[in-house]
């Protein structure tokens, strides 16, 4: 891979802000220097432990931590709730009102140079896209849409529960019931990728059995 192709555009992200927005993958000084002689918005992640001087230098600033939770069949907590189920065959449209005000501790809603409301925006996009897909169960409780689970091949990708059933102790039962699903559907793991300061998510995980791996910083530059 060259270091062009290193830099990767993400046009959904893009599309949602009003400007180019790049991934730098596994970024090093030269790559860094590269990326930037052309205006957008770059993403940089890197471990943890590593030096991050040289993305600082370059006017990179931090914007949070990503882990990885996992989980496989023998693992997985059992909770059940004669409440609660879910459904492929959801309209968008009540999922996506939830979507809208659900994520507050995405990287890009923590990005100072990042409006709230085209943040939301990048979010529905994703879901809107994902459902389009069929990769997204929206979750019922007695029937009534409760939230939501998209996920692409046993990996968790966007989830979020409404504000009326936000609180109540019901995400546990919803979780344990779609990842039982994915694993009777054939996955050998079950994974997602949640911020460190979601502590409710965290817990949530926690509970249900999934252990937490690959930290990784994530580093936001804008240029104009």
């Amino acid at each position: 891979m060259n270091d062009h192709d290193r830099i990767r555009p993400v046009p959904w992200d893009g599309a949602a802000f009003g400007f180019d927005c790049y991934e730098i993958v596994d970024p090093d000084p030269a790559l860094v220097k590269l990326a930037l002689e052309r205006p957008g918005h770059y993403t940089a992640k890197v471990d943890p432990l590593a030096d991050k001087r040289f993305l600082q230098d370059a006017g990179f600033y931090y914007c949070d931590t990503l882990i990885e939770p996992w989980c496989t069949p023998d693992k997985l907590a059992r909770f059940d709730d004669p409440a609660v189920s879910f459904s492929k065959q959801v309209p968008l449209g009540p999922i996506a009102e939830i979507c809208r005000s659900a994520f507050l501790h995405g990287r890009f809603h923590r990005d100072f140079n990042i409006e709230r409301t085209r943040a939301d925006h990048r979010y529905e996009n994703w879901l809107t896209q994902l459902h389009g897909e069929g990769r997204v169960l929206g979750l019922l409780y007695q029937g009534e849409v409760a939230g939501f689970i998209a996920h692409i091949n046993g990996s968790l990708v966007l989830h979020a529960m409404g504000d009326a059933h936000r609180g109540r102790g019901l995400a546990k039962y919803f979780w344990s019931a779609v990842c039982r699903h994915l694993f009777e559907q054939g996955q050998t793991e079950i994974r997602s990728s949640i911020s460190f300061v979601n502590i409710a998510v965290i817990n949530l995980y926690s509970a249900l059995g999934f252990r937490f791996r690959k930290p990784v910083d994530i580093y936001h530059r804008v240029v104009s």
